[in-house]
């Protein structure tokens, strides 16, 4: 997947690295925790038909700074890069995965700060069983590199399935998760174990649309139902055939879903 540095900006103080295109309201798209940037170029040229469509590296991603202080920091730091890119101007945030939990905590804590929010695959809180995923993950990486956790990280973005009938993609994914830098990912992993927003829901005022695939593994359905049944305006869909990044796996679907939405 091609990146574009032609195009790249620097926000919040020159401290989150993000690519721009299109015109039109500020859309922005977060990525997920095993994955980058990358996994919206699928989506992005139909957006940006539409939208100012901006992907950012989130804080500790590509060339991003990273950040200390948790996800209530990554929050924060995101924050100051959308009102820096979006101006004036009422903005729409899409989160995939981790980049959905980073939004999410957004909204909470600068309620002002979108007009509109997409929640891809992600949630309130993890039950025990995904706390100890990510414990496991953190740990195992510690202590033999992230090379070691590989194959549990594509596991949770794609099914086998997938996998296995899109060999060129997977190479091109695992050498993106292998780009992680190895601390913050240890630091993602620490704050989504002990992450529980589920009380704080109610601020969130702006219509929320929550998508989950089918099939993901990674953050379950039952997380999106949770989570949208906590917010005072949000609604589910459920993207059929799909895990934990469809806008890659299935983008026209992905694009179908919530077309309506940012109207």
């Amino acid at each position: 997947m091609k990146e574009r540095p032609d195009m790249d900006r620097l926000l919040a103080n020159g401290t989150v690295n993000a690519v721009q295109s299109g015109e039109g309201p500020p859309l922005f798209l977060f990525h997920s925790l095993l994955s980058d940037r990358a996994s919206f170029d699928a989506i992005v040229p139909a957006l940006e038909k539409s939208f100012r469509t901006i992907v950012p590296e989130l804080p500790g991603f590509g060339r991003s700074r990273a950040v200390a202080g948790g996800l209530a920091a990554v929050a924060d730091r995101m924050a100051e890069a959308v009102r820096d890119a979006a101006g004036a101007a009422p903005a729409i945030v899409l989160g995939n995965g981790y980049g959905g939990f980073v939004a999410l905590q957004m909204a909470i804590r600068h309620p002002e700060i979108a007009g509109k929010l997409i929640l891809a695959d992600s949630g309130a809180a993890f039950s025990e069983p995904g706390r100890e995923a990510f414990r496991n993950m953190a740990k195992v990486s510690r202590d033999k590199g992230l090379e070691a956790i590989t194959d549990v990280a594509m596991r949770r973005l794609f099914a086998p399935e997938f996998q296995a009938q899109h060999p060129e993609l997977m190479q091109d994914r695992r050498a993106a998760f292998l780009r992680t830098d190895p601390d913050v990912f240890r630091a993602a992993c620490d704050a989504l174990a002990s992450l529980d927003l589920r009380a704080k829901l109610a601020a969130v005022q702006v219509p929320v649309l929550v998508l989950v695939g089918e099939h993901d593994e990674a953050t379950p359905p039952p997380m999106s139902h949770e989570l949208a049944a906590g917010l005072p305006r949000a609604e589910v869909k459920i993207i059929p055939g799909c895990a934990h990044v469809p806008q890659l796996q299935a983008p026209r679907q992905f694009l179908a879903a919530i077309e309506g939405f940012l109207l």
